[in-house]
């Protein structure tokens, strides 16, 4: 199985600051796949939902460019919103990130083998490390 562990941010306000994302790819037989942050982007269009879902985006990206959509697949996240919404149990009714999420349902139906599930911040550490390192870098020094 693969363990995909995603999670965004958008600093020092939110919304409208710097939102930034961080993703970690681990397959139980061949460890680390992948390990990425990035910035999604800065203003009054971001927010912490817009850089949940790019997380997200980024992440099936990757797993789309390994050719693994056909294998299983479980995305953390400490996002009640990412996880309830691509789940099904929840619709989308408006805001920011409404293309991200737009993005990230289209993504999701090139995956056979795919689900979601909530994890408390203390099991995403990493991914909330490698988004809050992406807006450090950010930042002038």
């Amino acid at each position: 199985m693969i363990v995909v562990h995603i999670d965004g941010l958008c600093e020092p306000v939110n919304p409208g600051g710097t939102a930034t994302f961080g993703y970690v790819i681990r397959d139980d037989s061949r460890g680390v796949l992948a390990r990425k942050s990035g910035i999604v982007g800065k203003g009054p269009a971001m927010s912490s939902n817009v850089a949940e879902y790019a997380a997200l985006c980024e992440a099936l990206e990757f797993l789309l460019t390994r050719k693994l959509e056909d294998s299983v697949i479980e995305v953390r996240s400490d996002s009640t919103l990412v996880v309830n919404q691509m789940s099904g149990n929840w619709k989308f009714r408006k805001g920011l990130y409404h293309e991200k999420y737009l993005e990230a349902v289209r993504l999701c139906a090139r995956f056979a083998k795919l689900r979601f599930r909530w994890v408390p911040r203390e099991e995403n550490e990493e991914a909330d490390g490698l988004s809050r390192e992406a807006y450090r870098s950010s930042s002038p020094a």
